[in-house]
């Protein structure tokens, strides 16, 4: 992990030690493994995916405590809980300066993420336009990836 990115880690892990300090709850080992590792990780991961990884260093690990470590990041706002159509909830970290949008594909659930200033711009003046103040968006684009429409040939 280069600098950059382990100093983000240090902001995420100094933001949920100031909500778990003002809402009175405790740090536990098992927590802290969990929380390290969504941390570490890229991509959008279930709570099974999420799991998996855990056990891999501590088998004891439960998917209650996956399930409510998840809920806790959410409720700090330091882990995105998104919903793609096909009724698994994912989770993503919520760095604090970084925004992207969703390439979905329907047939093989692959999710590409993206950025385009673009669309961006577009976003905001069609708010103003209907008197809006946009304060957060998002935007997911269901369709058919390249390698699943090579398979339909």
């Amino acid at each position: 992990m280069g600098a950059t990115a382990e100093h983000d880690v240090e902001q995420l892990r100094a933001r949920l030690n100031d909500y778990m300090a003002r809402h009175g709850l405790r740090s536990t080992e098992q927590r802290r493994v969990v929380t390290e590792m969504f941390f570490a990780s890229d991509g959008h991961l279930s709570i099974e995916d999420l799991l998996d990884q855990v056990r891999v260093k501590e088998p004891r690990i439960g998917y209650a405590t996956v399930y409510r470590t998840l809920k806790l990041l959410k409720e700090c706002g330091l882990a995105f809980e998104r919903h793609f159509g096909d009724g698994v909830s994912r989770y993503e970290v919520a760095w604090s300066d970084e925004h992207h949008d969703h390439l979905i594909c329907v047939e093989c659930e692959k999710i590409i993420e993206f950025e385009d200033d673009d669309i961006e711009s577009l976003q905001h003046q069609v708010a103003a336009k209907h008197g809006f103040k946009l304060v957060r968006h998002k935007l997911e684009l269901y369709g058919i990836c390249p390698d699943c429409q090579a398979k339909q040939s």
